[in-house]
C-alpha cells in the first residue's frame, strides 16, 4: 500500500465526522491542535475516552502540535451534553483528585510525544464575572445557544430543565478555545461528535474577537455494533484506564473477546498500525476467525500501550493459563498472584479438599454456580473442568492440584474461572 497522507489515513479510519473545514486536505498541513477531557465524572479514563485520544496520537505523529487540556475550571459546572438532567456539583478537592489522576494517564499515553498539558482551572480562577460577561457572553447569541439540540433537549416538555451553570458552559468551552489560540497558537479542536453542540463555540468567538478562522473537528462515538451501546461498556460497566479498576488482565481480556465482525476496526481505531499492518492481519483474520489473530494483536496493542509492555506480557501469560493454552504448572509466582487477583479464589485444606463434595461445594463458594443443586447438574452435565479436562465427579482428587492449585472453570468464558488453592 502506498503511503497515505494524514487525511486519507483517517478517513480510512472511519475518523472524521462533522468539521468546520470543506476539504479534508486542510488536516494534512500541521498546525496545533487541542483536546478537551472533563474530570467532573472520575479519577480515570475509559476506553470510551481512549477513541479520541488516539485521534490525537495521530494528529502529533502527523506533526501536529497537542495542546492536552484537563477542564479542572469545566468539570467544577458539567457538561450538560448527552444528560437529560442536572449533574451533581462536585467539590474543588474532589475535582482536583480527577484532574491529577486523568493527567497522570495522559501522559502515560503520550509518552515520548511532544505536548503541552494544560488545566483550564489556572486561566478561569481569576477571572471576575463582569469581565466575563463583557469579554465573552457579549459575543454569544441567546438565540442561537438555546437552538442547540442537548440544550434544546433539555429545555422541552420532557426535558429535566436545565441551570443557569450548565446552560453557560458552552461559554466556557468558548473561551478556553481562545485563551488557548492567543497563548498557544491552537488552530483546531477535536473531540467526540458527542461535543460537536459545546466545540461550536469557539471557533465563532475567536473570529469575533480575534478576526480569525480556526476550526472544529469530530470523530464519530464507536459503537458496539452488537448492542447498539456506546462503546466502553461491558456487563460489569465502564472499562476503564485505571489498573486499579479494569485490571491489565481484565483489558486485554476485554479486547480478546470482542465480536469477529468489529475487531478490523477496532484495530484502526485503537492502535498506531500501519494500514498495511492491518490490512496482512484482516487477511488473516477473513482466512481462520477462529485462531482470534485479529483480537490478540487488538489486546496486545491496547494494553501495551496503556499499561506498558510488561504488564502487557503478564496480562497475555495469565490469558493463557485462563483459556487452557498453557499449562497451570508453568506459572511463577507473579503469574499466579495475577491469576487470582483476576478470579475468585478460595483456599482449601488438605482434609477438605478431597472428601465429600468438594468440586461442588467450590462452585458454589466461587459463585461458579449459584447452589449446591446447579452445580451438581453442570458436573453431571459435562459442563465443568479442572485445568481444561472435564470431570463428572463432585469431589476434587490429589492430582487435580499442579503446584497446589487448580483452575476451575464452568463454559470456555475468562469470567466463568476460578483458581482453587490447596494449602
Amino acid at each position: 500500500m502506498t503511503s497515505q497522507t494524514l487525511s486519507e489515513d483517517l478517513a480510512w479510519r472511519g475518523l472524521i465526522k462533522d468539521r468546520t473545514f470543506s476539504d479534508v486536505t486542510w488536516l494534512d498541513t500541521p498546525r496545533t491542535f487541542y483536546l478537551g477531557m472533563d474530570c467532573n465524572s472520575s479519577d480515570s479514563l475509559t476506553i470510551g475516552n481512549l477513541a479520541v485520544l488516539m485521534l490525537a496520537r495521530r494528529l502529533v505523529e502527523a506533526g501536529w502540535k497537542a495542546v492536552l487540556l484537563v477542564g479542572g475550571a469545566t468539570s467544577l459546572i458539567g457538561d450538560p451534553g448527552g444528560k437529560n438532567e442536572e449533574r451533581p456539583l462536585k467539590t474543588r478537592e474532589e475535582i482536583a483528585h480527577n484532574v491529577a489522576g486523568i493527567k497522570a494517564q495522559v501522559e502515560r499515553l503520550f509518552s515520548g510525544q511532544e505536548f503541552t498539558l494544560v488545566d483550564n482551572y489556572d486561566w478561569f480562577k481569576d477571572i471576575g464575572y463582569l469581565e466575563f460577561l463583557r469579554d465573552v457572553g457579549k459575543h454569544f447569541s441567546m438565540t442561537e445557544l438555546v437552538q442547540r439540540d442537548f440544550i434544546a433537549t433539555r429545555m422541552g416538555a420532557d426535558g429535566g430543565g436545565i441551570s443557569y451553570a450548565e446552560f453557560s458552559y458552552n461559554l466556557i468551552q468558548g473561551y478556553d478555545y481562545w485563551w488557548l489560540f492567543k497563548n498557544h497558537g491552537v488552530e483546531l479542536q477535536i473531540g467526540g461528535s458527542d461535543q460537536w453542540g459545546n466545540m461550536l463555540s469557539g471557533a465563532p468567538l475567536i473570529r469575533k474577537k480575534e478576526g480569525k478562522e480556526v476550526h472544529v473537528f469530530s470523530t464519530p462515538l464507536v459503537v458496539n455494533k452488537a448492542t447498539g451501546v456506546k462503546f466502553g461498556k461491558s456487563e460489569a460497566g465502564a472499562v476503564w484506564l485505571d489498573a486499579a479498576r479494569t485490571s491489565p488482565t481484565q483489558l486485554y481480556q476485554f479486547w480478546i473477546n470482542v465480536d469477529d465482525d468489529s475487531v478490523v476496526d477496532y484495530l484502526k481505531i485503537y492502535t498506531l498500525l500501519s494500514a498495511s499492518e492491518i490490512d496482512e492481519i484482516a487477511t488473516q483474520h477473513v482466512a481462520a476467525p477462529a485462531e482470534r489473530v485479529a483480537q490478540t494483536r487488538l489486546a496486545q496493542a491496547v494494553t501495551e500501550l496503556v499499561h506498558g509492555a510488561a504488564a502487557m506480557q503478564l496480562a497475555e501469560a495469565v490469558t493463557g493459563y485462563l483459556i487452557g493454552k498453557r499449562p497451570l504448572a508453568e506459572a511463577s509466582e507473579a503469574e499466579a498472584t495475577e491469576i487470582s487477583n483476576n478470579i475468585p479464589s478460595i483456599k482449601l485444606s488438605a482434609d477438605a479438599a478431597f472428601v465429600g463434595e468438594s468440586l461442588v461445594d467450590a462452585l458454589v463458594a466461587t459463585n461458579l454456580a449459584p447452589s449446591k443443586t446447579e452445580a451438581r447438574r453442570l458436573v453431571t452435565g459435562n459442563a465443568i473442568s479442572v485445568n481444561g479436562q472435564k470431570v463428572t465427579r463432585p469431589a476434587f482428587e490429589q492430582a487435580d492440584f499442579i503446584n497446589g492449585r487448580l483452575l476451575l472453570r464452568r463454559g470456555k468464558a475468562f469470567k466463568d474461572s476460578a483458581l482453587v488453592i490447596l494449602g
